[in-house]
């Protein structure tokens, strides 16, 4: 009976090696089926990229504008109030709460 079977061997391990790769190309982490999660989270770490390259563009710009040589006497009133918990008796004070001080 072994002797039936042995020619057959190497073809039937050959064969199971072969679906073993097949299977891990379509379900794999880097397999075809999962590449719509790839592209969805793709599209979320861009989005989250533009967001953080607008506000480092305007935190840059804030920043050029408290420098000693282009210095903005309402943006540093504002930040000195902000700081030091002060503001004018006329003025509308509205707190925000930020996301990371609300722990989400």
């Amino acid at each position: 009976m072994l002797n039936a079977v042995r020619p057959y061997l190497s073809t039937a391990a050959l064969a199971l090696l072969l679906a073993y790769f097949a299977y891990h190309a379509f379900t794999g982490e880097q397999g075809l089926l999962t590449s719509a999660q790839r592209n969805q989270a793709l599209a979320v770490k861009v989005a989250e990229l533009k967001q953080l390259t607008a506000e480092r563009q305007d935190l840059e710009t804030r920043a050029k504008l408290l420098r000693d040589t282009s210095l903005s006497a309402d943006l540093l009133e504002e930040r000195a109030r902000s700081l030091l918990g002060y503001s004018h008796p006329k003025d509308y004070v509205i707190r925000i709460e930020h996301e990371d001080a609300a722990g989400g």
